[in-house]
């Protein structure tokens, strides 16, 4: 129970934060850290503190996964339930949890020392199966690796000395100590290129914003986070739009499943990234930046929260940047509470705004009115690392990477049946084909392009280029082997889909429900030719009504399988020469039965 204490120590949380309604995710989250949970009663002493409505704040609270109304244990055991999770063997891991804490999923125990949960992509794919304990991330499970950590954290009670060794890279520092591996690959010649010196940042101050700009155009640098807009026409937006304040977010919440290349990147090259964002500060006039950080990168805030004094020590950030009289700028980390949504920009938006992360109808767009409704450019991690680079090497080195459209090196988070698993930072134009013999898939069946909202991919098709004109891919890459189940891998997608919706449009609340009972009709064996008309039709009304990028890709899997797969699709067609349809369940209908008149039918009758 929580203690009659609690409001003053909710009251010491909020003046933390200035009592400042836009401070609302932070609140929440540390008194969630604190207190295992953000109860109502306490949802109204902070209302009472922030001086804001007590829906507001329950609307919060309710929306993220990380946050709860009822209180949790001690010890909370979230294990990714993502596909190569399960193509990893997560299931039978789930089983050894299960077992050894004594606890379904979903249930706390009665001590309340442990909640188990299953939650989705945690960003480990190339380490799978993988948990968060609390803030601890431990990956590459097995059954018997699993119960004797059970073991351990019922002896100990203390998921920090679970840590035995760490990992490669940079996650040995003594503010990150975690056992997670980064699996760089391959690194290319821009991003992991070499040391970050500083020289892109001096180079910029000794042009002017309008130069810097140019520089970025000039070089072809697209973002990085799908969409490929060109970022230096996305900074011209944001300095010309109207607005005495301006700001720069960094988009570190990288939640499509099977992408992790930016928490390399975080770990790895944290300062270029900060100087990218400076550079852009510059660029567009912006005096604040935020970095949205997901919550199961929790363990990382510490050490970018430290690469940033260590900036502002160097005169990096802060007063008269590097001392350039007039450029003033700084960086907070903002954390996330788990919410795929959060991605898209105007939900991240809306979350840094401490509100829940709904997209937001466009125009006007964020470079017009973003972040507190002024001037805001939204760029991903790899784009700001890039455009560092950039200026630090000129536009004319980095469009001698890649192709005319697609300039540059693409950072890549593989996962999945291949040898070698990992980052791979290689030059646009790469065929898949090249690529999967880089990483060590060339059996592949199938590879998921751009994580689930992505594409999938036929063998036919091995021999595009990873450009954005071509087959862009997001960052993230899914190879499935001859043994996948590519209906069960469809199914998995769309179940993850219509949990991460915000749920605010119909077709994609309701729409994906439907596509998800269709496939799963399929994936029974009960199927018939009517679905793929059916199929298709939903399929795309999802995609051209749906309000934002969840709703407009979710149902790409179930198209791409009608397109390129189809013989899979009829082989799973009932046979339409008995009586009942392939799609009548007799059992379940029974069962149903049963229910409504309240006794057992003569066929469920032991000896019947």
């Amino acid at each position: 129970m929580i203690e009659k204490s609690l409001p003053e120590s909710v009251g010491s949380i909020c003046k933390k934060y200035k009592n400042s309604p836009d401070r609302l995710m932070d609140i929440a989250i540390d008194i969630q850290h604190a207190y295992r949970c953000v109860s109502p009663e306490v949802q109204l002493d902070v209302a009472q503190f922030l001086q804001m409505d007590v829906v507001d704040v329950q609307s919060l609270v309710t929306f993220y996964s990380f946050l709860t109304e009822e209180e949790t244990g001690k010890i909370v055991v979230r294990l990714c339930n993502d596909v190569p999770d399960k193509l990893a063997g997560s299931e039978e891991v789930a089983v050894a949890l299960s077992c050894e804490l004594g606890l379904d999923f979903d249930e706390t125990s009665e001590d309340g020392q442990f909640t188990l949960l299953r939650t989705p992509c945690i960003g480990m794919s190339d380490q799978a199966p993988a948990v968060m304990v609390n803030e601890i991330i431990i990956t590459s499970l097995t059954p018997d690796s699993a119960r004797k950590m059970a073991r351990q954290l019922i002896e100990t009670g203390n998921p920090y000395k679970l840590v035995k060794e760490f990992g490669d890279g940079r996650n040995s520092n003594d503010l990150i100590k975690s056992m997670v591996n980064n699996n760089l690959q391959l690194r290319g010649p821009v991003l992991f290129s070499g040391p970050v010196t500083g020289r892109g940042l001096e180079s910029a101050l000794k042009q002017t914003p309008k130069d810097v700009r140019q520089i970025v155009k000039d070089s072809g640098l697209r973002g990085r986070g799908g969409a490929g807009f060109p970022t230096g026409l996305k900074w011209d937006f944001t300095a010309a739009a109207e607005g005495e304040q301006r700001y720069v977010l960094c988009n570190a919440d990288e939640g499509e499943p099977g992408t992790f290349k930016d928490r390399v990147l975080l770990t790895e090259m944290p300062e270029l990234m900060f100087e990218g964002m400076t550079i852009a500060a510059y660029a567009i006039g912006a005096s604040e930046g935020l970095v949205y950080l997901r919550g199961e990168y929790f363990y990382l805030k510490a050490f970018l929260e430290h690469a940033l004094e260590l900036r502002r020590k160097s005169g990096l950030l802060g007063k008269n940047i590097l001392g350039h009289d007039g450029f003033d700028f700084d960086i907070r980390i903002q954390l996330g509470a788990g919410a795929y949504v959060c991605g898209e920009e105007s939900a991240l938006i809306s979350s840094c705004e401490g509100l829940r992360g709904d997209p937001k109808n466009r125009p006007p767009f964020p470079a017009q009115k973003g972040y507190k409704q002024c001037p805001t450019s939204v760029n991903n991690v790899e784009s700001l690392c890039a455009a560092a680079r950039i200026l630090e090497h000129g536009a004319e080195w980095f469009a001698g990477f890649g192709e005319a459209r697609s300039t540059g090196t693409k950072v890549l988070s593989v996962s999945g049946d291949c040898e070698k698993p990992g980052v791979y930072e290689i030059p646009n134009g790469v065929t898949l084909y090249e690529f999967l013999d880089m990483c060590g898939g060339r059996d592949a069946q199938a590879v998921q392009v751009g994580g689930a909202a992505g594409h999938l991919i036929h063998p036919t098709e091995f021999g595009r280029r990873l450009t954005f004109d071509d087959l862009a891919t997001g960052g993230s890459m899914m190879v499935f082997g001859p043994e996948v189940d590519l209906i069960d891998v469809a199914v998995d997608f769309l179940d993850f889909f219509v949990e991460e919706s915000c749920g605010y449009c119909t077709p994609c609340r309701a729409g994906n429900v439907l596509l998800l009972e269709r496939m799963k009709r399929i994936q029974n064996g009960r199927g018939e030719t009517g679905d793929y008309e059916y199929l298709a039709d939903l399929a795309n009304s999802i995609k051209g009504t749906s309000r934002c990028g969840l709703g407009q890709t979710s149902p790409n899997i179930v198209l791409d399988l009608l397109r390129h797969f189809r013989p899979l699709l009829e082989s799973r067609i009932g046979d339409q020469d008995r009586n009942l349809r392939a799609s009548f369940d007799l059992d379940s209908a029974l069962k149903d039965a049963e229910l409504a008149t309240g006794r057992k039918s003569v066929h469920n009758q032991e000896g019947k």
